[in-house]
């Protein structure tokens, strides 16, 4: 089933990706054939250092000693020491260079998938968005990306490992078969014991992990949004409690996968070289004398266990991380396979009127909200909407911005439709106030501006309008001013002016307030809306209000349950 899943990592990665997990391939192998041969070169030094005479028995430390031109083996075995070192300084250098090729690989993978995740949040329909929790979607780009990051590196590191492995096996078989086979059935053993014993609990450890960042990012996104309300209500410990519950078993998926990770390493010491003294124990009672002559093979096998225990460690310790961190790459596999909006940009005209014809459209099939609604708004046109709530008022907006499509219907903009192709050339053309303002945590200008390219004087101009640019600068740092996380340090009529100015930063023909000021009380509501009816009084605008006194300048009043399936209004 794991396997399966890895499949997943196909999508994820990119061409450019898989070429270079190609060239890791190549550069694993050569990494491979280095550690191998620092195994197994010590033995002969170690040899040659202790009975001289196997420099001119072995034919191949014969032609190195006359190549050298050593005089006496003392300077063979110099020259062979310094060689040993040589080759381990580049050994460390290599492995070095390779362990930061890894890491580079897979945790650049994190900026990558975070930057992807990220487009795909932005790119998403209106709709689709509104479904989805926040706490989810933060916690999927801060934490999960960083997640899958670290399985892709276990799984390098499972692979390189693999490698090792494999070549110091070949080499034991080569030595004795009977022995080799003997200690890979000891490891298959130890690999099922830990699997049944540890690996599925490191598994369940991630899923908690996982399922307790969204509860985690919940509770803080809500606790902060909400902090005066929990003032007033005084709910502190109930929230404490969500966030200890969240943040406890955090901790422990953690603690458990933190404390497991170490089991195989000691397990397969503990076993393994019990495993050693036991079989020179066997060898001494078996032929009832010293084992000198079995020397040479118990070394060859004592040195490949000593390097294959850590191999095999770290393939358990890799398989781990991919199992605990294996739920990151299901969830960011999900987020991806969604296409975003593909939105064109051709150019949409608005120089007569919109109209929307037969609009149908529900949240769910079976409950329509708009019902064969008929609306025409003429260029430069004030237009009022009022009804109950909940018949739609916003909605209605919502379609003529183009957030939702109308399930059946078509909405004209000087008789042409609107569609996917013209959409964000539409949308430029209109300034949106809605009734819940969310300001960043930066200065007026970052507000007024956001999303688009910093033009001083436009902010400066725009606020101006917005009858807020004299406060700034003779009582604050003027478009610099700091206003705290969603303009706490502002009060609600400046919230309100901060964005106006936004609406009107790009210039838009259309303005559209949607509930903009019943928030307000009714002597700063009657200011900002004869600000507002003073900057749109060449533009198009559609008021979503209330209070009829909001309306009172508008051309005409239209009620939303006169405009489903009504005629033409």
């Amino acid at each position: 089933m794991i396997w399966e899943k890895l499949k997943k990592l196909n999508y994820i990665l990119s061409k450019q990706d898989k070429l270079y997990l190609f060239g890791l391939f190549f550069f694993s192998v050569i990494i491979s054939i280095v550690e191998i041969f620092g195994v197994g070169i010590i033995m002969p030094f170690i040899q040659v250092a202790t009975n001289f005479q196997t420099i001119f028995k072995n034919s191949f430390f014969s032609k190195i000693y006359n190549w050298l031109g050593c005089a006496t083996p003392i300077e063979f075995i110099v020259y062979f020491g310094i060689g040993l070192v040589s080759f381990y300084l580049i050994r460390g250098g290599l492995n070095l260079f390779y362990s930061y090729t890894i890491s580079h690989f897979a945790f650049s993978r994190y900026h990558i998938l975070a930057y992807r995740l990220f487009e795909n949040y932005l790119g998403m329909d209106y709709r689709r968005f509104i479904e989805r929790n926040r706490g989810e979607l933060v916690s999927m780009i801060g934490r999960e990306a960083n997640h899958l990051a670290n399985l892709i590196y276990h799984l390098l590191l499972m692979f390189s490992e693999m490698l090792i492995f494999i070549i110091i096996v070949s080499i034991l078989f080569w030595a004795n078969l009977k022995m080799t086979l003997l200690i890979l059935l000891f490891l298959a053993i130890n690999g099922l014991i830990l699997k049944f014993i540890i690996f599925n609990r490191v598994r369940r450890a991630g899923e908690v992990r996982s399922e307790m960042y969204k509860e985690f990012h919940k509770v803080l996104l809500g606790s902060f949004g909400n902090f005066k309300i929990i003032k007033l209500k005084g709910n502190e410990q109930e929230l404490l409690e969500q966030f200890k519950n969240a943040s406890h078993k955090i901790s422990r998926s953690g603690i458990i996968f933190q404390t497991l990770s170490q089991t195989p390493r000691l397990f397969l010491e503990t076993i393994g070289f019990s495993l050693i003294a036991l079989v020179v124990v066997y060898l001494i009672l078996k032929y009832q004398k010293d084992i000198n002559s079995y020397l040479p093979l118990l070394s060859l096998f004592v040195l490949g266990l000593y390097r294959l225990l850590p191999s095999v460690n770290r393939l358990y310790s890799s398989y781990q991380g991919i199992l605990y961190n294996i739920k990151g790459l299901d969830l960011i596999h999900n987020d991806l396979i969604y296409e975003p909006e593909e939105l064109g940009n051709e150019k949409v005209e608005f120089k007569e009127k919109i109209e929307l014809k037969g609009i149908y459209f529900g949240y769910r099939p079976e409950q329509l909200i708009l019902k064969g609604l008929n609306l025409t708004i003429k260029k430069g046109e004030k237009i009022g909407i009022v009804g109950e709530s909940g018949k739609g008022k916003s909605t209605l907006v919502d379609l003529i911005i183009g957030l939702y499509k109308p399930q059946k219907g078509k909405i004209l903009i000087d008789g042409i439709p609107l569609t996917s192709k013209n959409i964000r050339n539409w949308r430029r053309k209109i300034g949106y106030i809605p009734q819940q303002i969310y300001l960043i945590d930066g200065t007026v200008a970052e507000n007024v501006a956001f999303g688009e390219k910093m033009d001083r004087e436009q902010v400066k101009k725009v606020l101006k309008l917005a009858n807020l640019l004299d406060f700034l600068e003779k009582e604050q740092n003027g478009i610099d001013t700091q206003i705290g996380d969603n303009g706490i340090k502002l009060s609600g009529g400046q919230k309100q002016r901060v964005a106006i100015a936004r609406a009107l930063y790009s210039n838009p023909e259309i303005l559209i307030l949607d509930e903009a000021t019943s928030a307000l009380d009714s002597e700063t509501e009657t200011k900002i809306m004869d600000e507002i009816y003073k900057i749109g009084k060449d533009k198009t605008m559609i008021i979503i209000a209330h209070r009829l006194s909001t309306l009172d300048r508008c051309d005409r009043i239209v009620k939303i349950e006169e405009l489903n399936g009504n005629g033409k209004r």
